[in-house]
């Protein structure tokens, strides 16, 4: 299942991107193909599988990990109701309501798992807290949009940001501080700290970001500034730690760095934005190229091999990550580059995000014939860098 999100994220990515470059669909349906097929299915089938190791309890029951399939089917329905408002234009609360559905019941799984844990959870099991609540609001705004079409606009404007940075960014985030270490194969002294510590500024930060952008935009600046300490103070701790691991060409960490970079430029750049020094223009399409994609090729280069083989790591598991992280960090910056000409309203980047995505698919198609590599064929490729 957890594999099979995966590909249906990367599809959703790439099919998102030549919609937009064809403009066949309006912006808001190709949007919602990343997002609401491909990202949000790929969060809740990801948080399913981190919340028992953070509570240290058993595997979700089935409708818990059937929660994702939900979720594809509500963003399958919203897609088709923006692409055709004519026809299935009231369509887009029940669609909305389906994927609430999923976030609440995800929701609820995670607040008694977090009850029932052997001990104190992990402080990244808070994070999740946060961002489903944030989904939770920003498909509730959904929902008021089309009950209060005075407020459509603002009400747009709140969803969108509380979709990004709430459900997406904070997730992200939370994910990335564990992630990135098992990566490096190295502890992060500091983890459990900084999970306590910032997990209140990220979420005031969404919440004031997304409310400005609604209605009063001075609250935005002050939401940038506190949402941009989570990630300052986990680039220094990285740099301090995992230096090495982030300046090497291949793998999981390289990639998984440069997605935290490209958040930043990307936050700088709405900042920039707000203050009239930067068009606005295209900024989903760069969170899409710029964040999205080295963040999710960066993670399933690490997951991937576990999802696909689950139980005792073996020579295949190292071969398949060693296959799936070759050359990633010249391909996340590719990746970036694009996304951040794309936020710059240079339309030639989209076709950096794309070749950089192109890599990574064609990477994993390769997986099948790896399955069936000799043993010593296997250790060649694993030992490679």
């Amino acid at each position: 299942m957890l594999a099979l999100l995966v590909a249906v994220a990367l599809a959703g990515f790439a099919a998102a991107a030549l919609l937009s470059a064809s403009q066949v669909m309006a912006p808001a349906a190709w949007a919602h193909v990343a997002f609401a097929m491909g990202v949000m299915p790929l969060i809740l089938g990801a948080i399913g599988y981190f919340v028992p190791v953070l509570t240290r309890s058993g595997a979700p029951p089935p409708p818990v990990r059937l929660l994702p399939v939900l979720a594809v089917a509500a963003g399958a329905f919203l897609v088709a109701a923006l692409a055709w408002p004519g026809r299935l234009g009231h369509s887009i609360i029940a669609a909305a309501a389906l994927a609430l559905m999923a976030a609440c019941c995800m929701l609820g799984w995670i607040v008694r798992r977090g009850r029932a844990a052997l001990g104190a959870p992990h402080p990244g099991l808070r994070w999740y807290l946060a961002a489903m609540v944030l989904l939770a609001a920003a498909l509730l705004a959904v929902i008021a949009m089309e009950l209060w079409p005075q407020q459509r606009a603002a009400l747009r404007l709140f969803h969108l940001h509380l979709n990004v940075l709430g459900f997406v960014g904070i997730t992200a985030i939370g994910t990335l501080q564990v992630l990135l270490p098992t990566a490096a194969a190295r502890p992060d002294p500091g983890v459990a700290l900084r999970l306590r510590r910032d997990l209140p500024l990220a979420a005031a930060g969404a919440l004031l970001v997304a409310a400005g952008a609604a209605w009063f935009k001075p609250l935005s600046y002050a939401g940038l500034i506190l949402y941009l300490v989570p990630p300052a103070r986990m680039a220094a701790a990285w740099i301090a730690h995992f230096r090495g691991a982030l300046l090497q060409s291949h793998g999981a960490a390289p990639s998984l760095s440069l997605a935290l970079l490209g958040l930043v430029l990307l936050l700088l750049a709405g900042g920039a934005h707000g203050f009239g020094l930067q068009p606005g223009r295209d900024a989903i399409l760069g969170f899409i190229l710029a964040f999205l994609l080295p963040l999710v090729s960066g993670a399933a280069t690490q997951l991937l091999p576990v999802w696909l083989r689950p139980g005792v790591q073996t020579a295949w598991h190292a071969a398949t990550r060693a296959r799936l992280g070759r050359w990633s960090a010249p391909r996340a910056a590719l990746m970036i580059a694009g996304g951040v000409l794309a936020t710059s309203g240079v339309e030639a980047g989209l076709w950096g995000g794309v070749a950089g995505l192109a890599l990574f698919i064609m990477a994993a198609a390769s997986l099948p014939f790896l399955r069936c590599a000799a043993p010593e064929e296997r250790t060649k490729i694993e030992r490679r860098p």
